[in-house]
């Protein structure tokens, strides 16, 4: 063949290619049955507009930034004697806490000396002089804490203040010009974004691992194993925890703290794929409320509403028992408004659909709370309600769980007590022939957990003072502050009052 025939062949294969590329296009453009005039659907555009974000990310830096201010948290419990009938802990077998505690306890039978308890679990450092965020379930009850850094040493620690209803607790240390972490802002956090889980999980050295955050707002109701009035809103990632890593850093790429972890989703009790941290704006309110007045001011709206998500047959009901058409509107239909609360006060009324809470958008029960857990009593926020296919927007003060807008102050009496308490309903009051009263449903580790005191004992006088409610009861330990108490009560089912002199200064 000579050079002729050869360049031939070579123009026409040329042609014969570009054509039929022109050809496909045309056909593939044509046959698109995804595409609208050819343009791509508008959430896309960032990634075609010069916006897109770099696909390579160096942890690095933010890995040395805050893996020294992740410290070690080892806890011991003193042996000691536990009373009959401690009922077994209800467990979600989805759902655990992951510091690494010793759960016993869990039996049923006469008297016994439960054995001395050891737990691990982690801590952020957040000054330079020592204070320590952690989790409520790493360091409850615990009678020796011990703190180690990243540079091995040791310090011991005292506990500053508790929330089990967001499982949070404040530390410290002596020391000082410690490394810390800075806070960053969760609201800004994005679904998919990078994020870091520092910690100490089984006992090993701090451990750094990365995931990215699959879900904002969730509520697992782990809570309630401590509180009988939760706060969740956790931050879900797929970063891997394990037991240990309780209380240590969730941190985004620039190595700032956006969350405390807490929890796993697990049928196992070990890593299986999902773990939850509490956001840290919420984190920051509370910290800042323990070490400024000594315990949580929490604020409360007054309004009664769905908890869960609601299927399509809940969302007919609610509509035709509140005469409200929900439709596609975002937000929490407001079920009922308590009297004396601040949504009373605003305006708010039965049937109205909450949809923004001081301009933030709220469409679930755990975005609710975590907004309302910002502000303590007295704040004044503005609320934006969805009535009559109408936008209104209304200003609150919120106000406090006695309905008043006075600040809470932390009673040594109550810490030193411990325990869990309730209010006892009507019925069982009629029942005993009291006015009211405080059932014990948990005897806890502090003094009434030492005592002869038996879980179901309602109390109905403090120091033969009346008390008919937990507010009532709180508000008489808080003139104590050391000798004895008496409390005195009933055991419903039971004949006769029974009392009881508790040292103070045990």
């Amino acid at each position: 063949m000579n050079l002729k025939n050869v360049a031939a062949v070579i123009g026409i294969s040329a042609v014969t290619t570009v054509a039929s590329m022109w050809a496909y296009g045309k056909i593939s453009t044509s046959n698109s049955s995804f595409e609208t005039d050819g343009k791509l659907p508008a959430n896309y555009a960032s990634f075609f507009n010069g916006s897109a974000p770099a696909t390579t990310v160096d942890f690095t830096p933010a890995a040395n930034a805050a893996s020294p201010a992740v410290v070690h948290i080892k806890t011991k419990t003193n042996a000691k004697k536990v009373e009959a009938n401690v009922q077994k802990r209800q467990r979600n077998p989805f759902f655990d806490f992951f510091g690494d505690e010793d759960m016993l306890g869990d039996y049923f039978g006469g008297p016994r000396m439960q054995p001395e308890q050891r737990a691990s679990g982690s801590g952020v450092l957040i000054t330079a002089d020592g204070y320590i965020v952690t989790n409520n379930h790493v360091v409850n009850g615990a009678d020796e804490i011990n703190v180690t850094l990243t540079n091995k040493k040791t310090y011991k620690a005292k506990v500053i203040g508790t929330d089990a209803s967001s499982d949070i607790a404040v530390i410290k240390i002596d020391a000082s010009s410690l490394p810390y972490l800075v806070y960053g802002n969760s609201d800004e956090i994005k679904l998919g974004q990078w994020v870091l889980a520092i910690g100490y999980p089984l006992s090993l050295d701090v451990t750094i691992t990365a995931g990215i955050i699959s879900a904002k707002n969730r509520s697992i109701d782990i809570n309630s194993r401590q509180s009988d009035r939760p706060v969740e809103s956790f931050l879900q990632t797929d970063a891997a925890v394990n037991q240990g890593n309780s209380g240590g850093a969730l941190v985004n790429t620039s190595g700032e703290l956006v969350g405390i972890n807490s929890a796993i989703a697990s049928p196992t009790g070990s890593y299986a794929g999902y773990s939850y941290a509490i956001p840290v704006n919420m984190v920051k309110k509370v910290v800042t409320d323990i070490v400024k007045f000594g315990t949580v001011q929490r604020a409360y709206l007054g309004i009664s509403y769905p908890q869960q998500e609601l299927s399509e047959e809940q969302i007919k009901k609610l509509e035709s028992d509140y005469k409200v058409k929900i439709g596609d509107v975002q937000g929490i239909v407001v079920t009922d408004v308590l009297e004396g609360g601040a949504a009373k006060a605003a305006g708010i009324k039965v049937g109205d659909i909450l949809t923004k809470i001081n301009g933030t958008a709220v469409t679930s029960s755990p975005e609710l709370q975590e907004q309302i857990a910002k502000y303590k009593p007295n704040d004044k926020i503005s609320i934006t309600v969805k009535r009559d296919n109408k936008d209104l927007t209304l200003n609150a003060t919120l106000k406090a769980k006695l309905g008043n807008t006075d600040l809470a102050s932390s009673s040594k009496a109550a810490e030193k007590l411990g325990g869990k308490l309730e209010t006892i309903d009507k019925a069982t009051a009629e029942k005993n022939d009291v006015e009211g009263g405080v059932m014990v449903k948990e005897l806890g580790t502090g003094i009434l957990g030492k005592s002869k005191v038996e879980k179901g004992f309602v109390i109905t006088h403090v120091n033969d003072q009346p008390v008919k409610n937990t507010e009532e009861f709180y508000e008489a330990l808080k003139k104590l502050t050391g000798g004895t108490v008496k409390l005195s009560g009933v055991y419903p089912g039971f004949f006769g009052n029974y009392a009881f002199m508790l040292n103070l200064n045990e």
